[in-house]
């Protein structure tokens, strides 16, 4: 399994709970042209208890390990939580977008694109190190 399938099958998780996400990190990075290595995907979500629930009960146990426990702590913290692919090894991390007035207005700037044949909303570039959160 590659990173892709990671992306479309957390992306897709994201998208059937209704949780608002922006890729970022190095991966976003990657997409503008700063290519950096990591085993990590790093996105920011926007999200409400109940569609953490939902998304963190979409993913297999068998498949992932996630924690509801932890995401909903990260909500109440305005923190991050992660996801791990069992199969992979990639580790997810879930950003919560903080209240702040610059996270509400960065996260509106998000911009689907589509990396590596995977539709997804992704940070705005704006200078080297806009998209460590």
């Amino acid at each position: 399994m590659s990173p892709e399938d990671v992306l479309r099958r957390i992306t897709t998780a994201f998208e059937q709970a209704g949780i608002r996400y922006m890729l970022t990190g190095s991966f976003a990075g990657a997409h503008y042209g700063a290519l950096r290595s990591t085993q990590d995907i790093d996105f920011v979500i926007e999200a409400n208890p109940a569609q953490l629930r939902a998304f963190v009960e979409s993913l297999s146990a068998a498949e992932y390990y996630s924690d509801i426990d932890s995401a909903l702590k990260a909500l109440n913290q305005q923190s991050m939580f992660n996801v791990i692919d069992h199969a992979t090894g990639w580790k997810v991390d879930l950003i919560i977008r903080r209240s702040r007035p610059f996270s509400i207005e960065e996260f509106g700037r998000r911009q689907g694109v589509n990396l590596h044949d995977v539709p997804l909303f992704i940070g705005e570039c704006r200078g080297r190190n806009h998209l460590e959160t």
